[in-house]
């Protein structure tokens, strides 16, 4: 019964094409100052997207007379998250629009067929432009659902809730939706259904993976590589390392048989995906090295037995770093010797 009054209450609310089409004009035209990669310089300010959104909404909040209760929370100066609210007569039940997010990946306009921090709309009746489906062309498109909803003004028993939020490109902690789910500001999303906006496509997404980056380290013994015997090679060892953990992943947590049902792309993955080490001569054998990368969990396994075990590989690969393989007979991990200060290289991990 109430899905039924929920159907009458929407129907005949649409969205405006023109109008959606000048909204992403604007996000586009500044997603270049939402681009979000420490490692390039490059930090997002989602207060420019917050703003281009508040002009939209302003005229329909709670304080000007409208239906929409509006809340900025802000952790870092100029990376706000934006809550909309349409309340509901049941304040115990809610619908929620969580994970559109305010910064983009960074785009090189070399590598572009388009301008991409501009927005272009062309005869295949696509959108291009840096964002459009990952994710500001979600922003877009819930900012005009609630303007619609404000402008209509349907009773529904459930609050509609959307969450627009800061630094989901780059794992960022303290800015975004850790602090805000942390300060209990959306507790009312556990009372009913929520649907997590964001895929990198334009096709609606019933299933996706998690997201766990991990950083795995080597450390070894800094040497000349004309002396490699005195060495502990950290880039062999965080290679070799990565090797035997990737393999025992995939043997402890292999394809699901419910990922068939919901058209799972791909079963859980680890993969490196970046890789650094200590700065020096091409003639020195670095002292550490770190391979990061994440794994894509599907959601049949529990992400804390999956860190626990992974923690457990790492461990057992310290425990017995004698059985690494090394590469030629000059490669080792273990070193002997009175006046060597690196005896044993080792490698740890951190999530």
């Amino acid at each position: 019964m109430e899905t039924t009054l929920l159907n009458d209450s929407l129907r005949g609310l649409n969205l405006d094409k023109d109008e959606y089409i000048a909204l992403m004009t604007k996000l586009i035209g500044d997603s270049r100052q939402v681009q979000n990669n420490a490692r390039q310089g490059l930090v997002p300010k989602e207060s420019v997207m917050v703003a281009h959104v508040m002009e939209i909404l302003s005229p329909y909040k709670k304080e000007n007379g409208g239906p929409l209760i509006i809340e900025e929370y802000v952790y870092v100066e100029d990376r706000p998250n934006l809550k909309i609210s349409y309340p509901g007569t049941d304040p115990e039940l809610c619908t929620g629009f969580i994970g559109s997010h305010l910064d983009v990946v960074p785009a090189n306009p070399e590598t572009w067929e388009r301008d991409p921090f501009t927005l272009s709309f062309e005869d295949d009746n696509k959108l291009y432009g840096r964002g459009t489906t990952d994710c500001l062309g979600h922003v877009g498109m819930i900012t005009l659902m609630f303007k619609a909803l404000a402008e209509r003004k349907p009773s529904l028993k459930r609050s509609v809730v959307a969450l627009f939020i800061a630094a989901e490109e780059a794992g960022e902690t303290g800015v975004g939706v850790d602090m805000v789910v942390k300060d209990g500001k959306v507790d009312e999303l556990k009372n009913g259904t929520c649907f997590w906006i964001d895929s990198a496509d334009s096709q609606p997404c019933m299933g996706t993976a998690g997201a766990l980056e991990w950083h795995l380290k080597a450390t070894g013994r800094l040497f000349h590589s004309g002396l490699p015997h005195r060495a502990i090679n950290s880039f062999e060892l965080a290679s070799e390392a990565l090797s035997i953990v990737q393999r025992r992943f995939y043997e402890d947590f292999p394809a699901h048989p419910k990922e068939t049902p919901y058209n799972f792309s791909t079963p859980s993955t680890m993969k490196p995906t970046q890789v650094e080490c200590a700065k020096g001569a091409f003639n020195q054998i670095p002292p550490w090295t770190t391979i990061s990368g994440d794994i894509r969990l599907i959601p049949f396994y529990d992400v804390g037995h999956v860190v626990e075990v992974v923690n457990g590989y790492v461990r057992e690969i310290n425990d017995n770093i004698e059985t690494v393989p090394t590469r030629g007979t000059c490669s080792k991990y273990v070193l002997e010797g009175g006046d060597v200060d690196v005896k044993r290289g080792t490698v740890e991990i951190e999530w």
